[in-house]
């Protein structure tokens, strides 16, 4: 089982306005939200990305997807430069962010047939896989409605389908089960289980202790946009809860909590 993904040094600053440093109480004119990250990512396992909100997850996972560049360092992802052949990175990956949001307008079947367009792949192999999906995720009775009176469960799992639509096999999800009732956050971590046992890797980022131990083989904290620990999840468990180890690290690496 090699290395798919290999991130170095990745570093990524933000100019925060007037507005932004009233709200944050904050005098400092530049963030740093990433900060020197390094890891790796093998082939056929789920990473997780494991932090407090503003800890950099996102950030890092945007730089990965090519959506915005990193000041500093770069990332190979199935042997493919994000800052050289980011059209590349982009062939290979399906990425998914409950921020990133399907245009009300059009329905599920349009949206999934466009983007298969856009990867130029073959209508009867689109069609294929579809039909596999759609019935998968139970999107088949509204695969005409339009995405601005789906449900926030339904718009959840049409992202997911058209996010991977290509059938990449490295796959980025950001918060996957954030928002979801308890029956369509199941759906979507069996899947993930699922796309992991056919050989896919999948990097998940989420502040959710018992989603990191259900789905992940290893586990990289974040926390003020470095890498504080990265190892199994079987090695940092093996004493104590995940809950409870990533509390003793945050003490350690930013003190208490207020």
């Amino acid at each position: 089982m090699g290395v798919i993904l290999h991130a170095e040094g990745l570093k990524k600053t933000f100019r925060l306005s007037k507005k932004q440093q009233k709200l944050q109480n904050s005098k400092e004119k530049v963030i740093t939200a990433v900060n020197n990250l390094s890891f790796d990512a093998n082939e056929g396992e789920i990473f997780g990305l494991l932090g407090p909100n503003g800890a950099g997850k996102t950030t890092t996972q945007r730089i990965l997807a090519t959506l915005i560049k990193a000041d500093e360092g770069d990332a190979f992802i199935g042997g493919s430069s994000i800052k050289t052949e980011p059209e590349a990175v982009r062939a290979k990956i399906g990425f998914l962010t409950s921020e990133l949001k399907l245009e009300d307008f059009f329905t599920p079947n349009y949206l999934f047939d466009f983007f298969a367009k856009l990867h130029n792949i073959d209508p009867a192999v689109s069609d294929a896989r579809k039909k596999d999906l759609f019935n998968k995720f139970g999107i088949n009775e509204f695969a005409e409605v339009k995405v601005a009176n789906l449900s926030t469960g339904m718009k959840q799992k049409a992202s997911l389908v058209i996010s991977i639509v290509h059938d990449p096999k490295i796959i980025i999800f950001d918060e996957p089960t954030n928002g979801l009732d308890v029956l369509t956050a199941k759906v979507v971590t069996d899947f993930l289980i699922e796309l992991k046992e056919q050989g896919s890797t999948i990097i998940v980022s989420t502040h959710i202790f018992s989603l990191i131990e259900k789905l992940c083989d290893r586990v990289g904290i974040i926390l003020n946009g470095k890498m504080a620990v990265c190892d199994t999840v079987k090695n940092l468990t093996a004493e104590k809860s995940l809950e409870d180890f990533f509390f003793d690290v945050y003490s350690r690496e930013v003190g208490e909590l207020v």
